[in-house]
Order: C-alpha cells, then structure tokens, then sequence
C-alpha cells in the first residue's frame, strides 16, 4: 500500500497521481488533502511519514508547492528515506542507491508528463544493495545515536 498526501500547492498533481497509481491496482491510502484551500503541509506530511516509519505503508508520495518542506518533515521520521525528485534520472538513483520509500514532488514545478515517468521510475527500479546498504545502514546508526525513535517504541 502507497500512503499519499498533499497540501494545497501539491493537491492537483497528488489527484493525478491517485488516479495512476490506481490505474495500475497500486492499493493507496490518500491522507488529503482534498481542495485548494490553504492548508498546512505539516499536517498531511506526518500522516504519511508516520504510516511508512510504522511500516504500515509500505511506501508514501507527499507534494507540496516545490516538494521542499515535505522533504525536510518527512526525512525527520526514523526509517525514512525521502527524496525529493525533478527527474526520471532521480527517481532511478533514489530508488536503486537509496532505496527511497517515500517520493516527493513538487506540485507547481513538476508537469504531468514528469510525474508520471518519475513515478513509473520510482515503482519498478529496485534497490540494488552492495555498497549501498551499507551507506544506509550507517544511516540507520546514525538514527540509534541521536535516539531517534517514535512514541510507542517503535525504532528503525
């Protein structure tokens, strides 16, 4: 399941991505938002940071106007790798060496056309492992360090 959500700035291309997604049976839980009215990107981004360092999504998409403040919240989640993507070239790299499990995009700097050849990237590129795993699990240690954990005890 791919758990989405979206603030004002990202709600028309998190629509369109809904639709894609399901298109192709991808199961998604959308968070919201659901209309153009101002709404705060905090909101909509812990939701579905929370379900992917939960492991109860297995994967979550978040827009907003540029992508960049969804980025920041959600990457304070442990466990999470969020990237915020421009590019079919991105999406690729942040799945295959960073094994990314929650993509970002900008709702007002990314087209259609993009979105949908990040996203088709972004599904079917596979984490390649190696060297990088290593990287990530140094990553993972530096999360132990800093004791960064959720509520309830659950730590990545």
């Amino acid at each position: 399941m791919i758990a989405i959500g979206g603030d004002h700035g990202g709600v028309d291309l998190k629509e369109f991505v809904v639709q894609v997604l399901q298109s192709q049976g991808i199961e998604v839980e959308d968070v919201g938002t659901r209309g153009s009215d101002s709404v705060d990107y905090p909101d909509f981004g812990r939701l579905v940071s929370l379900k992917v360092a939960k492991g109860e999504a297995e994967r979550g998409i978040l827009l907003c106007t540029t992508g960049i403040g969804m980025s920041i919240l959600a990457n304070k989640f442990p466990g999470v790798r969020a990237a915020l993507v421009s590019d079919p070239q991105g999406a690729q790299m942040s799945r295959e060496h960073n094994n990314s499990n929650i993509l970002v995009l900008g709702g007002r700097t990314t087209d259609r056309s993009t979105a949908r050849q990040i996203l088709d990237l972004w599904l079917r590129t596979c984490f390649a492992g190696g060297r990088h795993q290593r990287r990530l699990d140094k990553i993972a240690q530096v999360e132990r360090e800093l004791g960064t954990c959720i509520k309830g005890g659950i730590e990545r």
